[in-house]
């Protein structure tokens, strides 16, 4: 019944794209423990909304965004499968704000679409309390913006180096000496609510290919339950996919094509198997990872329930920051950099860019 709803609302006049399938396929399989039926037959709203009536209203909102899903890794997106995900959505009683950014991608309003990122997504809840977590030593006006010039910030982060091996600040702290990555606070620096999700990639496994990118925030968004955290998958797969979005989270630029790559469909689903497997709801972006950075990195996945990645994930790409491939040639060059101007010998802590391996 699942496959029914979700197919015949995103697929196209000419049937289910190559990702599309490959996206749906991997998805249903991770999160449900069960295979899609790829070819169904077609069903309307209303005989879909009847299905699912005894669902929960947040049961409902994840079935329309992955009906958003589908249809953000069209491009051009057809008006008619935007058309039809705002019919099902709207039968299933569900307001979900990505599909007026799907609904503007269709439109060719790119602009306006970039806006409603901001206006209906993840940083649409943000308030200045959220930024005691970042640490920076002012309050930001915007989520996303940067901090280059914030001494005592800085000097916290660069303060993880003196931890115990093996804790999750100093891990951190190789994660960023490895790839030439500069401390919040300086100048060069990622803006501090992005750099939040440098502590998910050692906390969960990933490296930092633009492949790993899509993973990451795929982990981050399932784990939270507030609705509005899919909007980071649905920025990534914008900004890294179909390429609608020119830039995002202050610092990404365009890179289309990653997730129709071979494999990635199902690295992706199980990043988000992974994250709703996590305990409770958390906004790894909002959590304070200040005050567990001296707690070892094991201890840390056990906290908050973090579980292996599966074997076709692994098999087919998946990679931690430490391992061939978890690093591009750009980072390892960054990183041999800093660590010259830093008078120290570079250590790449194990990763290495994949045609090295």
């Amino acid at each position: 019944m699942l496959s029914r709803g979700v197919i015949s609302a995103i697929a196209p006049a000419q049937g289910l794209t190559t990702t599309q399938r490959a996206l749906v396929g991997a998805v249903f399989n991770a999160m449900t423990g069960y295979s899609a039926i790829l070819d169904p037959e077609p069903i309307d709203p209303e005989q879909f909304a009847e299905a699912l009536a005894a669902r929960t209203i947040e049961f409902r909102t994840r079935i329309v965004q992955m009906m958003v899903l589908g249809a953000l890794v069209l491009r051009p997106i057809p008006a008619e499968v935007t058309a039809k995900v705002g019919g099902f959505a709207a039968e299933l009683l569900v307001d979900e704000s990505m599909l007026e950014v799907a609904q503007r991608f269709a439109e060719g309003s790119l602009g306006l679409a970039a806006f409603d990122f901001e206006r209906n997504g993840y940083t649409a809840t943000w308030t200045e309390a959220d930024t005691r977590a970042l640490h920076t030593s002012r309050s930001l006006s915007s989520a996303w913006e940067l901090d280059v010039n914030d001494a005592a910030l800085a000097v916290q982060w660069a303060e993880l180096e003196q931890f115990p091996p093996g804790t999750l600040g100093r891990r951190v702290t190789e994660f960023y000496r490895a790839r030439g990555f500069v401390y919040p606070g300086m100048v060069g620096s990622a803006p501090p609510l992005l750099a939040q999700h440098d502590w998910v990639h050692v906390l969960a496994d990933f490296g930092t290919s633009v492949e790993s990118e899509l993973e990451v925030f795929a982990f981050i968004a399932r784990a939270n339950d507030d609705m509005h955290a899919f909007s980071l998958l649905a920025m990534v797969v914008s900004l890294f996919e179909t390429g609608y979005l020119a830039s995002g989270a202050g610092l990404f630029e365009s890179s289309p094509g990653h997730l129709s790559e071979a494999g990635m469909a199902v690295r992706l689903a199980d990043a988000m198997r992974r994250g709703a497997l996590c305990e409770g709801s958390i906004d790894y972006l909002r959590l304070d990872w200040f005050e567990i950075a001296d707690r070892p990195v094991s201890w840390a996945r056990n906290l908050f329930g973090v579980t292996p990645k599966s074997a076709d994930a692994v098999r087919l790409g998946s990679v931690g920051p430490w391992e061939p491939g978890g690093i591009s040639p750009f980072q390892v060059r960054a990183g041999s950099a800093l660590a010259e101007t830093q008078g120290r010998a570079y250590d790449s802590f194990g990763a290495v860019p994949i045609s090295s391996g």
